[in-house]
């Protein structure tokens, strides 16, 4: 067998399927690359087959052999050639210069993300039109579940379910504190339902041939089937059942959790529950991919109050993943972590009656702008509330509000530039604008949705720096040269409304 670099590739073999191999089976397999060593864990896929799953990193001769409790499956030698990667594999996505994210060749990746919950565990002809709307989107990340999600407007019962068994448990749909926590449940934690996990390969494959990184979600607290509250012995055998299934796609980050913190108030994990579980993943994948942890509640006292939010200094989480809605924060938090700042959840564009889900097109759009001038990233969701029941943000479909191909012209001049910025500004100027400085000296100042000044004078510029500037209307999506060289101290008329930037380029010295 052969396989190209930073691509799965698959081995299959025949075992015993009498008992329950997912528990009374064993199976690794150690890969040999020069002096390399990499143990990586096979897993049960059903009706006796057994699933080893690799991503090399290196162009070559590679081989590996079996380590089994189950002697049909120990000591099985494969040799494999790994040929050079596609055009279009660069990797994993890793992060890059402290607070960015770049492919594991050095392109970089720019994050624009949305959010589509439990799209997969929609009928066959929803997922299609879900995966024709990624195909047409802008969004290279896309925030999805594991488990079935069972919330407003969101509580029909999946199709299948991860482990066999049924539901015992039905509660109206509404998170009202402990009567979601489920005393018993139908369901048996030792035995997975290989279905239910080749469904979700599929659409990590379809939705990685659409170059979109997906964010998956581990564990959440909307649920009333008891899989937010298994225990940790059997969180620990899901995790490592998971991993030893999409580990190997290169496509994939993990996020611990949608919430995280809810789940200690309903009494489904402990908030001492998530080291352990973080060093589960890590320990389990043996690629390194991106692994954060995602909060419900906004921080009363300082937003690095490690007794409200999970600590992201914490060498396991690679980025730090945020709910908030204010974007002035992001410098603090980049000051604070040094780590990339993903605001994977700023509300929603829609309709909805709940205030997390009627933010209007505009402010979707503005968010974006907000997160990309003071240094981080932005996840769009939309909650328009469609005749059949459907939700985009839940269960995919057809998107359609008009921050899409806004966020889209955003994109292109980020990715034309290879903008990467770093705040620029006091902490006292991050709330009237919000600007960022590139590496090449490029300065980007969004105005926002409440400015509409006739004139600015920008004296966060560096000092004794001169610059060429476009003015940028982000709603209309025009870009219009200004005819004049600026500088700290210029005056620059405006035309006096909102959702304007400025792109300031420096002009090189002749000295």
């Amino acid at each position: 067998m052969a396989g190209k670099k930073w691509q799965m590739i698959e081995w299959t073999f025949e075992g015993p399927h009498t008992g329950n191999p997912f528990v009374d089976v064993e199976l690794w397999a150690d890969f040999y690359f020069k002096h390399r060593k990499v143990t990586v864990r096979g897993f049960y896929d059903g009706n006796g087959v057994y699933k080893i799953r690799f991503l090399p990193d290196e162009e070559g001769s590679w081989r590996f052999e079996t380590r089994s409790s189950c002697p049909e499956l120990d000591h099985i030698e494969r040799l494999f050639e790994v040929a050079a990667q596609a055009p279009d594999q660069h990797g994993l996505v890793q992060v890059d210069k402290e607070t960015h994210f770049a492919f594991q060749d050095g392109t970089p990746y720019f994050p624009f993300g949305t959010t589509a919950y439990v799209w997969n565990h929609q009928s066959p002809e929803m997922q299609q039109k879900t995966l024709a709307s990624f195909a047409a989107a802008p969004f290279n990340k896309v925030r999805m579940c594991v488990f079935p999600k069972y919330y407003d407007y969101n509580t029909t019962e999946p199709a299948i379910y991860p482990f066999e068994g049924q539901p015992l448990h039905i509660s109206d749909g509404h998170f009202d504190g402990k009567d979601w926590m489920v005393k018993e449940n139908g369901f048996d934690f030792t035995r997975f339902v290989p279905d239910f996990f080749q469904q979700l390969d599929q659409q990590i494959v379809a939705l990685g041939e659409m170059g979109i990184q997906v964010d998956l979600i581990l564990f959440h607290p909307y649920d009333h089937w008891g899989f937010a509250s298994m225990g940790e012995e059997a969180d620990l055998r899901y995790l490592r059942y998971l991993l030893a299934r999409v580990a190997a796609f290169p496509n994939v980050w993990f996020a611990l959790a949608n919430e995280y913190d809810l789940m200690a108030l309903v009494g489904q994990k402990e908030r001492t529950a998530w080291d352990e579980l973080f060093k589960c993943v890590k320990e389990e994948d043996p690629y390194g991919h991106l692994a954060s942890i995602h909060n419900f509640y906004h921080p009363p006292l300082h937003f690095t109050d490690h007794t409200h939010w999970y600590d992201h200094h914490k060498s396991w989480v690679s980025h730090v993943s945020i709910q908030h809605d204010t974007m002035f924060f992001v410098p603090g938090w980049l000051k604070e972590y040094r780590k990339p700042i993903m605001i994977d959840e700023c509300r929603y564009e829609g309709n909805l009656n709940h205030g997390w889900g009627n933010l209007t097109a505009e402010a979707m759009t503005s968010q974006f702008w907000l997160a990309i001038c003071h240094g981080g990233y932005a996840t769009h969701g939309e909650t328009y509330l469609n005749e059949d029941g459907s939700i985009f943000w839940a269960h995919g479909g057809t998107l359609k509000g008009a921050s899409v191909e806004r966020i889209a012209f955003l994109r292109s001049l980020v990715e034309e530039n290879n903008w990467q910025f770093e705040p620029l500004g006091s902490e006292s100027s991050h709330w009237e604008t919000a600007a960022g400085i590139a590496e090449d000296g490029t300065v980007l100042v969004y105005l926002g949705a409440d400015s509409q000044a006739s004139f600015k004078i920008f004296d966060i510029l560096p000092e004794e720096k001169t610059y060429t500037v476009n003015l940028i209307d982000t709603w209309n999506m025009t870009t219009q040269p200004l005819e004049i060289v600026a500088d700290a101290a210029t005056k620059i008329a405006l035309p006096a409304k909102p959702y304007l930037a400025l792109q300031f380029t420096e002009i090189e010295s002749t000295y």
